[in-house]
């Protein structure tokens, strides 16, 4: 008799211990950052923001780095440079870019 409730309690134990763990997987994982990147219009070509759970935190409507005032040529241009930004802040990385960054996305300068 004692030796089933030391069974039904190490299997309670670790039935419990297995839905903890699946509970905070579960959290971690729907704990993600939502990062949500949108292109814009300028007079003079295309820009982008990037959003952090409905708020603003990027907009940039230049290509940064260079010594002009220019805006990204097209549409993809600045969808790509925001992708990287976005993987950049995901990885708690400064979202800083440099030329050779620019240069490696093909972006037309």
């Amino acid at each position: 008799m004692i030796i089933n409730i030391k069974r039904f309690f190490r299997g309670t134990i670790r039935k419990n211990l297995l839905l903890v763990i699946l509970i905070l997987q579960f959290a971690a994982c729907s704990n993600n950052q939502t990062f949500k990147t949108q292109t814009f219009r300028t007079t003079s070509g295309w820009g982008y923001t990037i959003a952090y759970k409905g708020q603003i935190i990027i907009k940039q409507s230049v290509i940064p780095v260079i010594n002009d005032s220019k805006s990204f040529a097209t549409k993809e241009d600045a969808q790509k440079l925001a992708a990287l930004v976005v993987k950049k802040l995901r990885h708690n990385i400064s979202p800083t870019v440099n030329k050779n960054e620019l240069i490696l996305l093909k972006i037309k300068l």
